[in-house]
């Protein structure tokens, strides 16, 4: 496998291509069924996943790949990997299906259960976020110059919180209660971590569900800007290191000498 610095931009061109294949339909008048978990999937998530998948295939044709829309891969089998992609095709299908350009295309390289390379895309507005370990974290607009991006410190007074648009439960409440002042940033998709990646929130508290896909690509770019992705307890997030794909309750931190714990 090449250094993961080098398979960047092939991962970007494809987050971008499959990002071309989400617009496409995006602007039609597309159907939605539900998966087992009820959770939604349109023609832009099977789009995104083809796309990617056979991308991957050409690109490290050695490495396996986990994407939402194949996740159904038995844990005897993903045990045995020490590095692979995973994949969120669309990540923020709430957010597609409500057609308001908050949702991403999120590849991951894993090693040895840690995110070593991630890039998230935002079809719409054509922001990507990227990074490879020990190389730092980056932002583009478009066909813009990429500039390098920084987390921030923890500054005294009002915090800024970086929320979800689709999914706020009692604990999150809570946490919030006890942050004192603070201003909200509600957004979709792994957009979120990237508010604090890039130093415009200080924190992301995720107290509910979700999946490994959701947060692995933005984990490398979190850490690479200076930040950390934690479970609530302060240990490791990590990655295929049990029979199911949820993650626990996390937080992404831009500052982790902060002591955000005291407030859960």
């Amino acid at each position: 496998m090449a250094n993961p610095s080098e398979l960047l931009n092939d991962v970007i061109d494809l987050a971008t291509d499959a990002g071309e294949r989400i617009l496409d339909i995006y602007q039609t008048d597309f159907d939605i069924t539900q998966k087992e978990d009820d959770s939604p999937l349109t023609a832009a998530d099977m789009a995104a996943h083809n796309a990617i998948v056979a991308g991957l295939s050409i690109l490290t044709p050695e490495l396996p790949i986990l994407s939402e829309e194949s996740a159904k891969i038995p844990f005897e089998e993903r045990r045995q990997w020490q590095t692979y992609w995973l994949v969120d095709p669309l990540d923020g299908t709430r957010e597609f299906i409500k057609r308001n350009g908050e949702f991403t295309v999120n590849i991951a390289l894993i090693d040895n259960h840690e995110s070593i390379l991630g890039v998230i895309y935002t079809p719409v507005s054509g922001l990507t976020y990227y990074a490879a370990r020990g190389h730092g974290a980056y932002k583009r607009i478009k066909d813009g110059e990429a500039t390098r991006i920084h987390t921030r410190k923890k500054a005294p007074g009002r915090t800024t919180v970086a929320g979800s648009r689709s999914h706020r439960g009692d604990s999150l409440k809570a946490f919030l209660a006890h942050l004192g002042d603070y201003d909200i940033i509600s957004m979709g998709s792994s957009l979120k971590s990237g508010l604090v990646a890039e130093g415009k929130a200080d924190i992301y508290p995720r107290l509910g569900p979700t999946s490994e896909w959701d947060t692995a690509a933005a984990h490398c770019i979190v850490d690479e800007a200076g930040g950390r992705i934690t479970k609530t307890d302060l240990s490791p997030l990590l990655y295929n290191t049990k029979e199911s794909l949820l993650n626990p309750e996390f937080l992404v931190v831009g500052d982790p000498d902060y002591d955000w714990v005291r407030f859960l």
